[in-house]
């Protein structure tokens, strides 16, 4: 059996979005769902949660928390394999524990009311650093489903050349049956500028010209049966992508491997976890 589709969840309703979205996930790769509640979570119980319960929400208990995660879950996929687990530890480590053997890990933003899709917590931020699988962060306005995205569209940012990220983006626009856009920034240093009139232009399309080979070289393993569209587009990374991020379903990103510091999260990763319009998922290079 592959391996299962992880989601953490704590009561809040970005938790519970999360799960709707990870049983979506688990039932295009033909996987299971473990749905994990850490004990040391903060609660953010809100009205989704108490709507489950037939009642308040002040006095929830672990189980309740697991009981209507479940019952999520099923609503979206009856048939879906699901098993439970609340241990008494702090949800970052417990994750990223159970990172090792998932074949991806699923977890929503930290807050309430009219800030919970604008705040990133520290457990989504820790878990997106330094997990061994990718993890998918349930960011912005979508409607809660992996399958069936309201944009039919998935972004990646492509980098130097192929990565883990690139690998995960094909599998998952298969999957979906989506169009999968392939995005590589790119900038001209102010030092390479020139006055001469004969010369105006040159350095740009030298930048944009290097940056359309490379994203081709990253791209030459690309599967037939992926609708694959290819972009340059000048200007930073973080913004190119966060401006993306609002016609997609899912934004892939890479992970470089641990260097000398240790696992290190990019600056265009963070913003995207902290900003992106659609959920991101962060993916570790493996070679």
């Amino acid at each position: 059996m592959s391996l299962p589709m992880v989601v953490g969840v704590d009561g809040s309703e970005a938790s519970l979005r999360a799960v709707d979205w990870a049983a979506d996930e688990a039932a295009l790769h033909g996987a299971p769902l473990r749905i994990v509640h850490a004990y040391h979570w903060d609660r953010y119980e809100g009205a989704s949660l108490a709507q489950e319960l037939g009642g308040p929400s002040g006095h929830v208990t672990s189980d309740d928390i697991l009981v209507v995660a479940t019952r999520r879950a099923r609503r979206h996929n009856p048939d879906l394999a699901v098993t439970t687990e609340a241990v008494a530890e702090e949800p970052e480590y417990v994750l990223l524990r159970e990172a090792h053997h998932a074949s991806a890990v699923i977890v929503g933003t930290r807050g309430r009311g009219e800030l919970a899709d604008l705040l990133l917590g520290s457990v989504s931020l820790a878990v997106a650093t330094t997990a061994d699988c990718p993890v998918i962060v349930i960011r912005g306005n979508h409607d809660n489903r992996a399958a069936h995205g309201r944009r039919g569209r998935l972004v990646v940012g492509v980098a130097d050349a192929p990565t883990g990220a690139v690998v995960f983006a094909y599998e998952e626009a298969r999957r979906r049956g989506a169009a999968l856009d392939a995005v590589r920034a790119w900038r001209c240093p102010t030092h390479d500028t020139v006055d001469h009139p004969l010369l105006a232009g040159t350095p740009e399309r030298v930048h944009e010209e290097r940056a359309a080979k490379e994203l081709e070289a990253a791209l030459a393993d690309a599967p037939a049966d992926v609708r694959l569209h290819r972009h340059t587009v000048e200007g930073p990374a973080r913004r190119v992508l966060l401006t993306a991020s609002h016609e997609a379903d899912l934004l892939v990103v890479g992970r470089r491997r641990p260097g000398q510091f240790g696992h290190r999260l990019g600056r265009v990763a963070h913003t995207l976890l902290h900003h992106s319009a659609c959920p991101v998922a962060v993916v570790p290079d493996t070679a």
